[in-house]
């Protein structure tokens, strides 16, 4: 029996999109959790969600383990858990009340929560961590666990009702400097073979998450910051790879994904993971998040390339100016052109986030992020229509707008939520059209370049070829039904 269970609210099977797509990834803010906990010497008993049916499935372990405190501690590195989805939501909240039919004390770290106290403390939490989590949960834990807990008012980071029934939040936690002290995750308490099997046999590899940072300093208005703000923390050079050669020794991935928002900001930091890789001859590829006005210096890809960096996914967001001004991203065009073409030429695939539907945003800014797209040509793309989500400028100038709905319901809905120039109809018919009219400019380039070009004679990029003929219909019925939506 464990005092503590923790657990998390991402169930893949109520995200339809990302249950096709199945790239599923540990919950590595849950897994960091569990070791803090350990650190301290708290039984603890992890449930991992990722392929539960149903919250449902949490009642055995309440059975088995009759725990004195129930944590749900959501993953605050996968983007997924920080879209804050009423599917996942609405899973959390049937865990509490399970878990309070237990008589359980229920806690909860999310980005969700952390925007939404009052309401998950109607469905029963009693409390609700606010900001980065670990240090807190080991001290609340603690403080719950010790046999005359009285006081909560000295735990920083945390919301709760006090004696008098007034909901109450103590001062905020400052955000880790030295992320070094933190112990590794505990890797050992996920089912691995559960990842890789379908890893395996979706797409013939298997990928695994870590972080190297936390937060981000940049200040782009639509993105929300609940966990760790505006600060950047980073783990050491020596200490990330350290831990690689624990997962390649124990886990043996092909693949890493660096989940930070930001990967490599700190100066110097790439050189020495760089050197560190070589140094230990490990042999991997990883993908990391960045942005374009970061990979303008040759010598930083150069340094991501010789690690084994094969994919880049860049925040670009839009092909105007005008927009990404009004976004406050903090890059240019010119950076975004620079940044893709150094990167190929190191043989590293580019990948664009794109974001339709920003306040402002006209059919020439739209056409604007189009010829961006077939210009450039990135190796993928990813398309969203602006997401408000409390605490940004962006949620603060829409949110009087947002009456019927404020959240998706999974990772697919992509419905804009306030009005704009056009219909959320036109935005979702906008993202097949860009889809298919990128994909057939990509099979063109295919075609054009396979006689002198070694990796586009790859299956993959035979099977693109292959589909351009329906990438060219496609493409042209998606224009008329979004142009007919355009002037309804």
């Amino acid at each position: 029996m464990a005092d503590v269970v923790i657990t998390h609210s991402y169930f893949l099977r109520f995200d339809p999109k990302q249950w096709k797509t199945m790239q599923p990834y540990p919950p590595l803010g849950t897994l960091y959790a569990v070791s803090t906990l350990r650190d301290a010497d708290i039984p603890v008993h992890f449930f991992d969600t990722m392929f539960a049916h149903g919250p449902n499935e949490i009642e055995a372990v309440l059975r088995k383990e009759r725990p004195f405190i129930f944590v749900i501690y959501d993953d605050c590195f996968n983007y997924l858990t920080k879209m804050c989805l009423s599917n996942m939501r609405h899973a959390a909240f049937d865990m509490i009340h399970l878990a309070k039919s237990y008589g359980c004390t229920v806690v909860v770290s999310s980005s969700d929560a952390t925007d939404n106290v009052e309401l998950y403390m109607r469905e029963g939490a009693d409390f609700v961590i606010i900001g980065e989590g670990e240090l807190t949960l080991k001290e609340l834990c603690s403080t719950l666990l010790s046999p005359d807990t009285a006081d909560y008012s000295s735990i920083e980071g945390i919301a709760y009702h006090n004696r008098q029934g007034v909901l109450s939040h103590t001062p905020k936690r400052h955000v880790m400097h030295d992320l070094d002290q933190l112990p590794m995750a505990a890797w050992d308490v996920i089912h691995i073979a559960d990842y890789k099997s379908r890893w395996m046999k979706k797409h013939g590899y298997f990928s695994l998450n870590m972080v190297t940072t936390r937060g981000c300093p940049y200040k782009c208005n639509w993105c929300a910051k609940p966990i760790y703000g505006n600060r950047y923390n980073t783990h050491s050079a020596a200490r990330v790879v350290t831990e690689l050669e624990v997962l390649m020794r124990n886990f043996q991935p092909d693949h890493i994904w660096f989940c930070d928002d930001i990967f490599g900001l700190k100066p110097g930091w790439l050189k020495a993971f760089a050197a560190l890789i070589e140094e230990r001859n490990l042999r991997f590829t990883f993908k990391i998040q960045s942005r374009a006005d970061l990979l303008v210096q040759e010598e930083s890809v150069q340094a991501l390339a010789i690690a084994g960096c094969s994919t880049v996914w860049i925040g670009t967001e839009s092909g105007s100016q005008k927009i990404l001004d009004a976004m406050d991203k903090g890059i240019t065009l010119n950076e975004i052109y620079t940044a893709t073409r150094l990167l190929k030429k190191y043989r590293i695939a580019p990948c664009f986030f794109l974001q339709f539907g920003y306040p402002g945003e006209t059919f020439e800014d739209i056409e604007s992020t189009i010829d961006l797209v077939t210009e450039l040509l990135p190796e993928d793309i990813g398309i969203s229509v602006s997401y408000p989500l409390p605490g940004t400028k962006f949620f603060d100038n829409v949110k009087n707008e947002l009456k019927l709905k404020s959240n998706w319901v999974d990772s697919d809905d992509l419905d804009l939520m306030f009005s704009n120039t056009y219909t959320p109809g036109f935005y979702k018919r906008l993202h097949r059209y860009v889809h298919k009219t990128y994909r057939q400019h990509q099979a063109r380039f295919y075609i054009k370049n396979m006689l002198n070009t070694t990796h586009i004679k790859e299956p993959f990029y035979y099977k693109r070829i292959a589909a351009l003929p329906y990438y060219f219909i496609m493409s042209n019925v998606e224009k008329y039904r979004m142009n007919k939506l355009k002037t309804s």
